[in-house]
């Protein structure tokens, strides 16, 4: 079960908090989606909402945040347009706004696997929700994998699962290839931190064969929402993809911080470390780095501190 939740800040707290944070996401058929830029860019501006969207001809995908007016505003005109009546949204809330800017981006895929011809609309996987969700991965005959990479995995996972070992959703169907068989692997259970991995990498597998495979409804951020700790089968925090870094249970804001060298989440233990220099290295980097980078580092941060900014924000998005 899971122990690392900081009991000094309450639910209600969290509930409180001024700053509404929504990850979003809708795969449907946009073949126009670059004249929806200029649109999105003025809407979330005119909302003071900050955070990214990224668009593509499979559709929408993101994660924005901003006062409760601001976030209902840009929901409710996203709603609006008839390919994203259903989009799928899920909510926490943070003390500050964890994004320095706003921006929206034009890409392949709203995440990138690099496999032609997938398509979560056609063939994906089978809906769990997260209260039946600790039934179906006590299941012996389940094959539980966390389609995440090792960076977010380090800090959490459910009990059980399946590390791939990938440092990107794009070597997943590598991993598929090399360690999954349809005639051993009669049942595949996967989740991530929102869903939207898990629309695709259950596709993927639906089109090579595999039956019986299932998603959670949601993703973590909607288990770690709606199961309780006492009864929940989550172990640590879940990495986030914006300045909040992780959060537990309830969604309350976790203790870990970025390692801007290494791109890593630093734990509460680890950031008491000897080798864990904030903003120059962390224990798992600090040999990895020459000394011309952490000197550049030191001065970076130096310079931060000075003008009392804020770091910028780590070089990845759910994307990958």
């Amino acid at each position: 079960m899971h122990e690392n939740r900081r009991t000094t800040d309450s639910d209600s707290v969290v509930a409180d908090s001024p700053i509404v944070v929504a990850a979003l996401y809708r795969f449907v058929r946009l073949p126009d989606h670059e004249s929806l830029r200029p649109r999105l860019e003025q809407l979330l501006a005119e909302s003071a909402v900050r955070g990214s969207l990224l668009l593509a001809a499979e559709g929408i995908n993101g994660t924005i945040a901003g006062s409760r007016e601001g976030i209902d505003t840009v929901l409710a005109e996203l709603r609006s347009i008839p390919e994203f009546a259903e989009l799928d949204v899920k909510e926490s809330r943070c003390a500050k706004q964890p994004f320095r800017r706003m921006r929206v981006r034009l890409k392949r895929e709203i995440v990138t696997m690099g496999v032609d011809g997938i398509d979560p609309n056609q063939s994906a996987g089978t809906y769990v929700d997260p209260e039946q969700w600790n039934d179906l991965i006590s299941d012996p005959d389940v094959l539980l994998i966390d389609t995440r990479n090792d960076y977010e995995i380090s800090i959490g996972t459910f009990e059980g699962a399946t590390n791939p070992g990938t440092e990107s959703f794009r070597q997943f169907p590598e991993y598929v290839q090399q360690h999954l068989d349809p005639e051993r692997h009669k049942k595949v259970a996967m989740f991530c931190t929102g869903g939207i991995r898990c629309e695709k990498s259950t596709a993927l597998l639906k089109q090579q064969g595999f039956q019986e495979v299932y998603h959670l409804r949601g993703g973590i951020l909607k288990y770690l929402e709606t199961i309780p700790e006492s009864q929940s089968m989550w172990n640590g925090d879940c990495f986030v993809f914006d300045q909040r870094v992780s959060v537990g249970h309830g969604l309350t804001e976790g203790g870990h911080v970025m390692c801007y060298a290494c791109g890593w989440p630093v734990s509460e233990q680890d950031q008491r470390h000897p080798d864990y220099e904030p903003g120059v290295h962390c224990p798992k980097c600090k040999d990895q780095i020459s000394q011309e980078q952490r000197e550049r580092f030191a001065q970076r941060q130096a310079m931060w501190e000075k003008q009392g900014r804020d770091r910028p924000m780590r070089p990845r998005d759910e994307s990958d």
